[in-house]
């Protein structure tokens, strides 16, 4: 489980997360929802440690770190709450001078010390997962957008995670594109995987969203079954974001 207590987070002047508790069951899809300066991104981004809160405190599982705004989190104990964490970027983040199999495998050579032909066996039938063995040995630039996607989706699988993170995984995507990657994400959550999203597409958090949450203004508006916030959402701020983003889906594909 992923928990998420009193998180706060300014950068500058400028307070983005302003008490934000979150709690993620384990096996659970669990997507942020929020208009762009919500702090949905930034929130995702302090579970991994890629943002410092400047209170709070985060767990998964046995780790647990809290923050204070005089104090300097131990760095031993990041890195092991960092490595629990699998991370897919809105800008996929492929390294160029590797090929596709070689981006999936470098975590586990690197970090976690594996054998070349472990790693590679592991890489192998990640891609398998995510539809992309035919694209193995080709070179980053030579895939599509959604292939890319789904080449960083089975890079940060690689190690096992307990929780996978994305970072609004479809907006740098058309719509096309985006529906290979909202396949392959499906198709984790209904494995069980344990998922922690922030995004603006609707169709992607209606579709494998076991929970939502709707951030506003650097709090949580709302939180519940997605059923339950998309279908009959409670807060009329919710409702009024929520028709928002149908708006846009229907234009999307009209």
């Amino acid at each position: 489980m992923i928990a998420l207590e009193n998180i706060e987070k300014s950068f500058g002047d400028n307070p983005v997360l302003k008490g934000v508790s979150v709690v993620v069951p384990e096996g659970n899809v669990t997507a942020l929802i929020g208009a762009s300066g919500s702090g949905k991104s930034t929130l995702l981004r302090c579970v991994n440690l890629l943002e410092i809160p400047q209170a709070g405190r985060v767990s998964i599982d046995d780790t647990s770190i809290s923050f204070t705004p005089d104090g300097k989190p131990d760095r031993t104990a990041m890195l092991a709450l960092r490595r629990k964490t699998g991370m897919v970027f809105q800008n996929f983040q492929l390294f160029p001078h590797r090929t596709v199999v070689e981006n999936v495998m470098e975590a586990l050579v690197t970090v976690k010390k594996w054998p070349r032909d472990k790693a590679r066996q592991r890489a192998l039938e990640l891609l398998d997962k995510v539809g992309m063995t035919a694209k193995a040995d080709a070179w980053p630039a030579s895939l599509s957008g959604g292939q890319q996607q789904r080449v960083a989706i089975a890079r940060a699988l690689a190690p096992s995670p307990k929780v996978l993170l994305c970072d609004e995984p479809t907006s740098a995507l058309d719509p096309q594109l985006a529906v290979e990657v909202v396949e392959v994400l499906a198709q984790l959550a209904r494995e069980g995987t344990t998922m922690l999203m922030a995004t603006h597409d609707l169709r992607l958090a209606s579709t494998i969203a076991s929970n939502v949450v709707y951030l506003d203004g650097g709090h949580v508006v709302e939180a519940g079954p997605a059923r339950q916030v998309f279908g009959a959402p409670a807060d009329p701020r919710t409702r009024t974001f929520i028709s928002t983003l149908t708006a846009q889906a229907g234009e999307a594909t009209g």
